[in-house]
Parts: structure tokens; sequence; C-alpha cells
């Protein structure tokens, strides 16, 4: 009896482990995963899709192109691990050399298999981190970087903040179910955007396989196998978060970033994401919405000249579909007069483009050279002359 006990206890905890392990199974060949989605998903409507939550976000502009539940806090699985390879990149060197400590080697879930006492370099444990999603590189890195997994996580969150991912709260680096470990579909791409911009990231993220050292490791994203343009990002499981992905692709210019979060399966996963890239690539276009260039004349008071030149700043590029870009319209918004002494580039005013009676984006305008201020002498003659002017009109 007592042996049945401890043999069905043993099952308890096993699939415990299993269900709330990280990326579990996620070693299984990515070529499959495609096998039977539809190349026909319909991209005229609105995709309708199995995961809970999901958002699409153009890259260069960080404008949203599709939501679902985009703003509902979840847990997110190894999707954390992103903000884990910032913090990495931003504070170690791939160089270093990082002894496994036996907290490392002993976490469960997927792993690389580090063991206590080995010596890794951090290039080596980046890889392991966003290709096998190994919760010890996690670990190893934290403790590398910070000294402790709890002052890494400080790092974290104060990261997630400082870049606007503002629902966002991390409890571990690694994304194991755990209280208070959340973040947003939104807060996601807020943060892979902000990665994206590491080119070290960006080439990690990308890479299918690699060899460093004695490990061979395979990208466990299956998107980069089965969809055009993909590369990058992330993917992660848990019990509680479900299959969620992170997924960057380019296209002709364009590069989007998606993410999906607690679909019920890995194939559900993949044509998830499918689907709400494939509405985003088909509908939005780069639109150059605001030119950099001058508009005008400004008047001047009390200048040596009586007007100066104004221009908008910058260009302003947008993903767009055919039927918003008929719908925007533009305000300027420009005082009737600026006062000397003006400097060349000093704001004047603001540019703004609207679409549905919401400002889309905006530019400044500035002034295109610089106006001295005359003196209460020269002020005072230029009023002399031109009283002079008007008596002899008179």
């Amino acid at each position: 009896m007592k042996r049945l006990f401890a043999f069905v206890l043993l099952i308890m905890i096993f699939f415990t482990t299993w269900t709330a392990a990280d990326d579990i199974n996620e070693e299984i060949p990515t070529s499959s995963i495609f096998e039977g989605i539809s190349a026909d998903v319909s991209i005229e409507d609105y995709p309708k899709i199995n995961a809970r939550s999901a958002l699409v976000m153009d890259f260069e502009s960080g404008r949203v192109l599709f939501e679902k539940n985009g703003y509902v806090k979840r847990p997110m699985a190894s999707t954390t691990k992103i903000m884990t390879a910032i913090i990495a990149l931003e504070n170690g060197n791939l160089d270093d050399i990082v002894k496994v400590s036996k907290n490392a080697a002993s976490i469960w879930g997927s792993t690389i298999h580090l063991t206590a006492g080995e010596e890794v370099s951090l290039r080596e444990l980046m890889y392991g981190l966003l290709l096998c999603s190994g919760n010890d590189a996690a670990i190893a890195i934290s403790e590398h970087i910070a000294g402790s997994v709890e002052e890494f996580l400080k790092m974290m969150n104060r990261k997630a903040e400082e870049i606007g991912a503002y629902n966002t709260h991390f409890t571990s680096p690694h994304g194991l179910d755990g209280t208070g470990h959340y973040s947003t579909a939104y807060d996601l791409a807020v943060i892979t955007r902000y990665a994206l911009n590491n080119p070290v990231f960006n080439e990690i993220v990308r890479t299918k396989s690699i060899t460093i050292g004695k490990r061979y490791m395979a990208n466990t994203n299956e998107m980069l196998a089965g969809y055009e343009g993909a590369d990058g990002v992330k993917t992660g499981y848990t019990g509680k978060a479900g299959r969620c992905l992170v997924t960057s692709a380019t296209r002709d210019g364009r590069r989007f970033i998606s993410v999906v979060l607690f679909c019920d399966s890995r194939h559900q996963r993949a044509l998830s994401s499918k689907q709400i890239l494939d509405y985003a690539f088909a509908n939005y276009h780069y639109r150059t919405i605001i030119n950099s260039e001058y508009i005008g004349m400004l008047p001047v008071y009390k200048g040596f000249e009586k007007s100066v030149p104004v221009y908008v700043e910058k260009n302003v590029t947008m993903p767009l579909t055919e039927s918003e870009y008929q719908s925007l319209y533009t305000k300027i918004s420009l005082p009737s007069e600026v006062i000397a002494p003006i400097r060349e580039r000093d704001f004047v005013g603001t540019l703004s483009v609207y679409l549905n009676d919401e400002i889309l984006c905006e530019s400044v305008i500035r002034a295109g050279k610089s106006i001295k201020k005359k003196n209460i002498l020269e002020y005072l003659v230029d009023v002399f002359i031109a009283w002079l002017k008007l008596m002899r009109e008179s």
C-alpha cells in the first residue's frame, strides 16, 4: 500500500511539473507544425483566431494594426526571456565566462543541461536562452549580470517601466508560472520592438540552429521554418499561460511584430500567428503622410527681418489601409507671429495628421533661420520711418 501511494505521488508530481514546465515538447520538428494549415486563410476579414490575446505592431512606427484582448494581463511563459536578453545584452559582454551555480543547474522545465560548476560563455547562454528557451541559462545569466536573481528582477522591472511596458511585472527571468508574473500582448510587442533595435538580439533570434562549444541548439520557433519573412522571436508555454509566441516577420521593407498568448496547441499558435500577420501584410502598406519641407513664412515681431521661413522637421511614414489613407486630414498649429530673437531650429508649431478625429501622428515645425532682435533705438527708428510713410501718404 505504501509503495502504491508513493507511486501515485510520483505520478502526480510528474504531471504537475509537466503541465507547468516551460516550452515542454518544443523540440519536436518545426517543419511539421504548418502541415495541414491552409494557404487560403482569409485575409480580407478581421481574423478569428484561437489565441486568447493577440496583437500586431508595426516595428517602425509602433502602430497597432490588429488586437484581440491586447491589453489584458496574462502569464506569458518564456516570452519573458526577451526582457532577460535585453538586460543581459545591455549589461554584459558576450565573451564573459560564466560559472554555473547549483541553483541554475537544478532548475526544471526546458533547459540546455547546464551542470553545476560548468564554465560557459555568456554568448552560449544567450543562444541557449533564446533558441532552446533554457531556464537554466536564464538563471545563470541573471546571477552573472546582477549577482542574484532578485537583483536581476529589479533590473527587468525597471527596464519594463522605462520603455513603456507599464502592465508588465516579472517575478522570474525564465517565465515559469508564478504569482504576480504577467504581461500583455501590447507590452510584449513594445518590449520586442525595443529588443529588435539591438543587432545582437536580432541575429540570435533569427538563427535556426547553431553549435557553440559542445552544444547543438535548435530554435523552438516554428515560424522560422514555415512562414515567409519570419526573422524571430520567442516561443513560450506553461500550464497557465498556454502556448505563446512572439514573431517578427519582414516583407518588402515592412516589418511587423505579432504576439499570440494562450493558444491551445503549437498548431493553433502557428495558425493564429500566421492569420494575423497575413492580415497585416495584406492590408497595411507604408505611406509617407508627413513630408519634411518648408511650408511658408511666419511674421516676426521686433526682428531685423519681418518674417522667418518655417519647415516641418521630419518625414513620417506609417502603415495604413487604403480606406484609412483616404480618410486622413491635416491640421497646422502656428502662432500669428513670433517674437525676436529667433534661433534656427526653434520650435514654432506642430503639424498633426488626424484619422477618425484622433491624432495619428505629429511632426514639429521649426524656424529655418536665426533672426536677431532689434534694440529699443533700432525699433524706435522703425516706428519713426513708418510714421513718416503714413504722413506722406496722407
